[in-house]
């Protein structure tokens, strides 16, 4: 994809995971990884991950934001290149 094809909120593929835009900079966009999310909950000393579909993250309320529950990830020009706005 190019840069010019980003939008926020745009739904897209890149190395077989599922992402939505968050921001398009510019030579940059950042990205929301949609296709599932991993908790991790602390209990004193013990940290325990667990991952959670699509579905359910969205009832949670994980991909709701700016700010977002989960991480964003910066694409740059070489990124965008393998990006896809279909899963291939």
């Amino acid at each position: 994809m190019n840069h010019d094809e980003f939008r926020i909120g745009l739904e897209f593929w890149c190395s077989g995971r599922q992402y939505r835009c968050t921001d398009v900079g510019t030579r940059a966009v950042l990205a929301i990884r949609i296709d599932h999310a991993t908790i991790a909950t602390k209990d004193g000393d013990t940290i325990s991950t667990r991952t959670i579909g699509r579905a359910e993250a969205e009832a949670i309320g994980w991909f709701e934001g700016p700010p977002y529950g989960v991480f964003e990830q910066a694409f740059d020009e070489d990124d965008m290149e393998v990006c896809s706005p279909d899963q291939r």
